[in-house]
C-alpha cells in the first residue's frame, strides 16, 4: 500500500495533493517510518516521481496545497540531507525541467511561492545541519 503506484506512476503521496487529504498522508507517514527502509522513505516517498517525473512536493505546489507542502517540508527536514532538500526537493525538476516554484508560478499562487522562498532561505542559512 505504501509504495503502490497507479498507471501514471503516482503513489498515495501524489494523490494527497487535494484538500482534506493531510490526515491520510499523516497516517501513511507514520506507517512508512515504522515499516520502510530509509532508502524507501527517501527515494520512493519523499522524492518518488510519477511518469512525468513529478514528486509529491511538485504536485502539492501545482495544486496550491500549502498544508500538504508544510507536512512534506517538515518530514523532508527530518529525513533528508540539506543537499537532498536543495537539489531534489527545492530545485528538483520534472521531465520538462519544471520545479515546484514553476508550478506555483504557473498557477499564480503567491502564497506557495512565498513559502517555497522562505524554506529555501531557511535551508541555505543553516548549511551546517545534516
Amino acid at each position: 500500500m505504501l509504495l503502490g503506484r497507479d498507471k501514471n506512476g503516482r503513489n498515495a503521496w501524489h494523490g494527497a495533493r487535494k484538500k482534506g487529504r493531510s490526515q491520510i498522508l499523516q497516517k501513511l507517514w507514520k506507517c512508512a517510518k515504522e515499516k520502510l527502509t530509509t532508502e524507501e522513505v527517501h527515494c520512493k516517498l519523499l522524492l518518488g516521481t510519477d511518469k512525468d517525473g513529478r514528486t509529491p512536493w511538485q504536485k502539492a505546489a501545482e495544486w496550491g496545497n500549502s498544508e500538504i507542502l508544510q507536512k512534506l517540508w517538515e518530514w523532508a527536514k527530518e529525513k533528508l540531507t540539506t543537499q537532498e532538500i536543495n537539489n531534489k526537493l527545492l530545485l528538483g525538476t520534472d521531465k520538462d525541467g519544471r520545479t515546484a516554484s514553476h508550478y506555483a508560478e504557473g498557477w499564480e499562487n503567491s502564497e506557495i511561492l512565498q513559502k517555497l522562498w522562505e524554506w529555501a532561505k531557511e535551508k541555505n542559512n543553516n548549511r551546517g545541519d545534516k
